[in-house]
């Protein structure tokens, strides 16, 4: 597996400490930066790592700041993510098992390296509940993406409007990748 890791100057020491739990997990890392305690712009950060996710050059990201805050929304303005802010092992397992969360976003000024390491193991473990609504609510946000109006999905356009050469696609739905 494959994990984009960034982090501002705020979450630097912790993208560090997850960078050792994904190295014993396996994982091959893809450091996106900051390596310092030097004041440094989160968007900066968060948008190549988004990318990497989006193009498929990682997995994966995990994303640090202060908040958590900034980096989930930068994360989810790249066409094709869906950050998630956790806060606990339950909102890591919700975000991967109903959103099929492939960003998951912390904050370094509120959790502690105990509970951020439960975290993580928790996201990583748990995947994603295809087919049924879980999938169907994914697709839509995929709609969303596209400026289409998710209240006129369903399963027989939904599956046509994401096929190869629709008319009306402005952007691809990506594959609904981690399940």
């Amino acid at each position: 597996m494959k994990i984009a890791l960034a982090a501002d100057h705020r979450g630097h020491r912790v993208k560090e400490r997850i960078s050792i739990q994904l190295a014993e997990r396996g994982c091959q890392v893809l450091d996106m930066g900051t390596n310092s305690a030097r004041s440094c712009d989160y968007p900066d950060l968060a948008y190549p790592a988004a990318r990497a996710v989006a193009e498929g050059q990682a997995d994966f990201a995990i994303l640090v700041c202060g908040s958590g805050i900034g980096m989930t929304i930068c994360a989810n303005k790249v066409p094709g993510i869906r950050a998630a802010l956790c806060h606990d092992e339950l909102t890591a397992q919700m975000s991967r098992r109903h959103n099929n969360a492939n960003v998951l976003c912390l904050a370094s000024d509120v959790l502690g390296e105990e509970l951020i390491r439960r975290i993580v193991a928790s996201w990583l473990d748990t995947t994603f509940d295809a087919g049924g609504r879980h999938e169907r609510r994914v697709r839509k946000i995929g709609w969303i993406e596209r400026g289409k109006d998710p209240s006129a999905y369903n399963e027989k356009n939904g599956l046509a409007a994401s096929g190869p050469g629709d008319p009306n696609s402005t952007l691809p739905i990506p594959p609904l990748r981690g399940s």
